[in-house]
């Protein structure tokens, strides 16, 4: 289990990073939204290109900030049974959790949108509109997204079941279960 546990520490990490990059794409997407306002209405002028890199840090965002949500356990759950269950019985449904549902799903989904972006770079696809900017780059968001909430979801099965095993070292925050404020 040891380097299962090494190897779930780097993805922490490497998620933990990428988390920071879509926290400050937050922060410049509210600044350039700032900005194009002030533009548009204080200037009456516009950019298509400043409106398309808000929107593709938005997507930054939503697609690297996954793995990272799931990396701090703020992730959507059904919390019906979840709630009432025991640590160790939570754990039992994580692990099936992951297993039967959720890394099928990102893993298919990082599989299928990969061509998508592919295309796009073929076909050196842009923005419709006047000034506006390629799409491959947006649309590698999507397989890497995926991919790394994959890596994250790997790395969640790797910590549960060492803690059913017995094997202590690791974050015991993921058998806190905190019921959603109502």
């Amino acid at each position: 289990m040891g380097p299962l546990i090494i190897l779930s520490r780097g993805i922490d990490r490497l998620n933990y990073w990428v988390g920071v990059l879509a926290s400050i794409a937050v922060i410049a997407s509210c600044a350039i939204s700032a900005g194009n306002a002030f533009v548009r209405y204080g200037l009456s002028t516009s950019s298509n290109a400043w409106l398309e890199v808000q929107w593709y840090l938005f997507a930054a965002m939503v697609m690297l900030g996954g793995a990272y949500t799931l990396y701090r356990n703020e992730h959507v759950r059904v919390d019906l049974l979840y709630a009432i269950y025991k640590p160790r019985t939570r754990l039992w449904v994580d692990v099936f959790g992951f297993i039967v549902f959720m890394l099928p799903g990102v893993i298919l989904l990082a599989w299928m949108t990969w061509p998508f972006f592919l295309d796009s770079v073929y076909r050196h696809e842009g923005s419709p509109n006047a000034g506006g900017l390629l799409r491959w780059p947006v649309k590698l968001l999507l397989p890497v997204g995926f991919a790394l909430l994959a890596l994250q979801g790997f790395s969640e099965l790797i910590k549960r079941i060492a803690l059913l095993r017995g094997i202590s070292d690791v974050p015991e925050a993921i058998t806190e279960y905190v019921r959603p404020e109502q």
